[in-house]
Parts: structure tokens; C-alpha cells; sequence
């Protein structure tokens, strides 16, 4: 209970710190701002309103494949949200949560000047990537824009990559830009997406922007989208996609499961099955198939 009086307290402080900033035109949206600009969110909001993507659905997305997503979001005008050409910290892990979107820009010192005193006047003190990383929920992935930097591009090292692995319950990084520290980083099991590796520390940089709309290669990220990246690339889905991404993406699976299937019968060419089966009685057949997978897989639990 005292924590969690703590955490509501800190999250509050946290907001009118935010709210201030925002009145003052730094960087970052008020809570109606957020929701304008997510205003098809279906799910509840965080309190800086910041859709949230409900657990349940998170546990879902683990069994997602960008080729799943690629069948949805590019139907419905999505064509520019998977970006690829990343170093993957642990390339069998796969990278699932809400985005935390934070943005740098390379320092200009008249422009610096206000950010630090709007800063000092919200009662934040220094400016720097903890102040972001101190506002992450579990759930998130940090997503940075530190546009492709490498020396002095260093969002995180391996002591605030294992902080960020706590505080996220295993979230994630996507940093356009780089990392430090990678031989520690290896030993945290949290997925990271990065862009480089170099020894310096960040520097040479200030932070514009934190859950505010980010370019993450050719993709505009905004503050909680569902992230998924595996092997090939990262995704970013709008919230109110990400049940019908679901939904075809379990269709997807049990129809390549159920053609593997006839395959391993040895009875049949591909072209008999794959991609869909010809003989009437063979369509009958996994049509029937498909409902009875979908409802084991989507039966409540509990």
C-alpha cells in the first residue's frame, strides 16, 4: 500500500512537472493533445494520456511475425511503420510493449538555453536521458530517436539498461542511434534493437521531445503504439489495430499450421494445399479446422 501511495504520488509530480513544461512549450504534449492524436485509442490511458495496450493483449503479440502485421496495416494506409537495419542485442528474444517515445537533436546552445531554464523553472534540474528513462511504466519500450548517431549517440549503458530492464519488467530499447557498454549489455535478458555500438557517453545532444510523435527511420512513432520487433525489424501498431493485427495473425498461424500438416501426409503437391487447398473437400476440411482452433486458442482462461 505505502509503495503504492509512493508510485501514484511520483506519477502525479511527474505530470505536473510535464504539464508545466508543456504550457511553457518545451517538449511534450499535454494529456488533450495526447489524446487528440490517439484519439482512435479503444483501450484505457496511462495518466499523461498515453494509450495502454492492455496486458493481455501484450501476451498475444509474442507469437506475432512482421509478415503478420505486414497483412493488416498496410490495408488499412498504415504503409510506414516497420523500419529494419538494426543490431539486435539477443536476436531470439522477442521485443513486445507500449512505446515510450523520447527525442534528441544535436545541441544548439540559444535553443539549449530555454530547454535548461524551462527545465529549471519546472524544478527538474539537469535535462538528460534519465529524466525520460525515470518515467518508464512496465510494459514499455524505450523508443529513441537520437537520429542514427553513433559517438556521443549512446542512449543507454549497461548500468541503466539493467535499470530500464527493471523498471519496464523486461520492456525493451529501439534507439535510432547507439549503445554503450555492450559486453554488459549482453548479460541483461531484455531485447534491444540498435543501430550501433560505441564506447563514449551521450553527448553533444539534448533531448527535444519525450511521448511526443518520433521518426524512428521511415516510421513515425507515437507515444503507445504496440512495438514488435523480431528477427527481421521492429513494428509499430496503432493501438486500434492491434486487435484486428491479432485476430488475422491467429488466422495466419493455424492456416500454415494446418497446411504442414497435410504436407507431413506426403499425399499431396503444394499446389494441391498451399495457399489454398483446391478440392472442395479439402477447403471443407480446414475451414473446419480453422474454427476449432480458433476457439481453443481464444477460449476464455480461468
Amino acid at each position: 500500500m505505502v509503495r503504492s501511495l509512493a508510485f501514484a504520488a511520483g506519477t502525479a509530480t511527474a505530470l505536473l512537472l510535464l504539464s508545466s513544461m508543456a504550457q511553457a512549450q518545451l517538449f511534450t504534449l499535454t494529456r488533450d493533445q495526447l489524446v487528440a492524436y490517439t484519439a482512435q485509442n479503444p483501450f484505457e490511458r496511462f495518466p499523461d494520456g498515453r494509450p495502454k495496450v492492455p496486458d493481455a493483449l501484450l501476451a498475444r503479440a509474442r507469437a506475432l511475425s512482421s509478415e503478420d502485421v505486414l497483412s493488416v496495416l498496410p490495408g488499412k494506409g498504415f504503409r510506414n511503420q516497420y523500419e529494419d537495419g538494426f543490431q539486435l542485442l539477443h536476436p531470439g528474444t522477442k521485443l513486445v510493449g507500449r512505446a515510450f517515445t523520447v527525442q534528441f537533436m544535436p545541441v544548439r546552445p540559444d535553443v539549449q538555453e530555454v530547454l535548461d531554464a524551462n527545465a529549471k523553472a519546472a524544478g527538474i534540474g539537469r535535462l538528460g536521458n534519465q529524466f525520460a528513462i525515470d518515467q518508464l511504466q512496465p510494459g514499455d519500450v524505450l523508443v529513441v530517436d537520437l537520429f542514427g548517431k553513433r559517438e556521443g549517440g549512446t542512449i543507454v549503458g549497461d548500468n541503466l539498461f539493467y535499470y530500464v530492464n527493471k523498471v519496464t519488467r523486461g520492456g525493451g530499447l529501439v534507439v535510432d542511434g547507439a549503445v554503450r557498454d555492450l559486453e554488459g549489455l549482453s548479460q541483461v535478458p531484455m531485447p534491444a534493437y540498435f543501430r550501433h555500438a560505441h564506447p563514449t557517453a551521450i553527448s553533444n545532444v539534448m533531448i527535444t521531445g519525450v511521448n511526443i510523435p518520433v521518426r524512428i527511420g521511415g516510421v513515425t512513432v507515437m507515444p503507445g503504439d504496440l512495438v514488435v520487433g523480431d528477427r527481421e525489424g521492429v513494428y509499430f501498431i496503432p493501438p486500434a489495430l492491434v486487435a484486428e493485427v491479432l485476430d488475422k495473425a491467429d488466422e495466419t498461424r493455424i492456416h500454415d499450421e494446418w497446411t504442414k500438416m497435410k504436407f507431413d501426409e506426403g499425399k499431396y503437391k503444394s499446389s494441391e494445399i498451399y495457399g489454398s487447398p483446391r478440392d472442395p473437400a479439402l477447403r471443407q476440411e480446414y475451414e473446419a479446422y480453422l474454427k476449432r482452433r480458433l476457439a481453443e486458442i481464444r477460449k476464455p482462461q480461468g
